[in-house]
């Protein structure tokens, strides 16, 4: 490792971990959602009732206990801090790091929202996707060229569109949510390139759908494809694997 790749290794880890501290903070200050059953558009999930539709969910943890869970602030700055690093050490001295970097607290945040509660709040997905698109725009337009923009917004318009149709297929409950936090998550691997878009998009499906297969083939029970689960996690999880393995997998996709 160079003396730069190092550098980019510690800054990634110091301002991940850094936000990292402030995912408790994050998740209470999330609005709790207006108790409309209308508005499960933000329920991650899925539409419609479960098999027989009687069966009553729990309540909901309150974002506010969440927050207050013991530890949860030192367990988000060293997973945040890890990540950092790890996508400082793939992407190296780019402008692409700050911006990542700080997008890895969100994505902590909202991995443990959604992991409790199987919310992906629009809250934190819509400004944070705005955030990233602002750096995109500044780095190409102007540490780079305007053409740069086209790749990270269309990784973002794929990975949307790709999760919506999934979405309303009704993908082994999978909410409206992900495919929000999908447009985050194509945007920052856009912004990379189209092998980490590519690995990171894939990575999430099979990470998410590999555990629920085998579970059903154990059980010889195939309603558990059908059951609610978690997704942002395992988006989250294969997005980071998408920036670290990526341009190994697809060298021939891999930019410059």
């Amino acid at each position: 490792m160079t003396g730069l790749e190092l550098v980019a290794t510690l800054v990634g880890a110091v301002l991940a971990g850094l936000g990292g501290l402030l995912v408790p903070r994050l998740i209470a200050w999330v609005p709790e959602p207006a108790p409309d059953p209308d508005l499960d558009a933000d329920l991650d999930a899925g539409p419609g009732p479960g098999p027989g539709g009687e069966q009553a969910e729990p309540p909901k943890e309150t974002y506010a206990a969440i927050a207050a869970t013991p530890g949860l602030a030192v367990r988000a700055a060293v997973v945040s801090a890890l990540a950092g690093a790890l996508i400082g050490a793939s992407v190296g001295w780019e402008p692409a790091l700050v911006g990542l970097a700080a997008m890895v607290s969100v994505c902590v945040a909202l991995a443990v929202i959604d992991w409790r509660t199987r919310l992906l709040p629009r809250l934190l997905v819509l400004p944070a996707t705005a955030v990233l698109l602002v750096l995109v725009a500044l780095d190409a337009l102007v540490l780079g060229e305007p053409s740069d923009l086209v790749r990270p917004v269309a990784g973002m318009l794929v990975a949307r569109t790709f999760f919506w149709l999934l979405w309303r297929l009704h993908s082994a409950g999978m909410g409206f949510g992900d495919v929000r936090l999908a447009a985050l998550l194509g945007l920052g691997l856009g912004w990379l390139g189209w092998a980490e878009l590519v690995v990171g998009m894939y990575a999430g499906f099979v990470l998410f759908a590999v555990p629920g297969l085998v579970l059903a083939l154990v059980r010889r029970d195939r309603e558990v494809l059908r059951r609610a689960s978690p997704y942002g996690p395992f988006l989250v999880a294969g997005a980071l694997a998408g920036v670290l393995v990526g341009p190994l997998l697809l060298p021939g996709l891999a930019s410059g």
